[in-house]
């Protein structure tokens, strides 16, 4: 499972990094709605990449690694399509994204089910 822990680092840092702009390169630029917008994607780009790296952590101590493995795709679809929308969103306003971002929601739901389902399994 080592490619959750890669995925989950490489998510991390995209969160900081798209944090650390939008708190001092957009700050002037976006209304304060979109403002609002990027920081909610921040925040569950962040969750969900740490979330990601435990996944992989704890698929070396319990058994189930397929719903693991199933739990951790949920979480990275989750987060690209949830986030990623968001920050599309926030930066163009084109609003037709939000009918997306839904979708990615799901897959955080999915994500989190999946992990407690695995640990019932144990």
């Amino acid at each position: 499972m080592r490619w959750m822990v890669i995925a989950g680092a490489v998510l991390g840092f995209i969160g900081v990094a798209l944090g650390a702009f939008g708190a001092h390169g957009l700050r002037d630029t976006l209304e304060p709605g979109r403002l609002e917008i990027w920081q909610t994607a921040v925040l569950y780009n962040l969750v969900h990449a740490l979330a990601l790296v435990a996944v992989g952590v704890a698929a070396y101590s319990l058994p189930g690694r397929s719903v693991m493995a199933a739990s951790g795709w949920a979480f990275l679809f989750g987060t690209v399509v949830f986030s990623g929308s968001l920050y599309v969103l926030a930066v163009t306003g084109i609003r037709g994204l939000g009918a997306i971002t839904p979708i990615g929601g799901l897959g955080f739901l999915a994500g989190w089910l999946l992990l407690a389902w695995a640990a019932v399994r144990t």
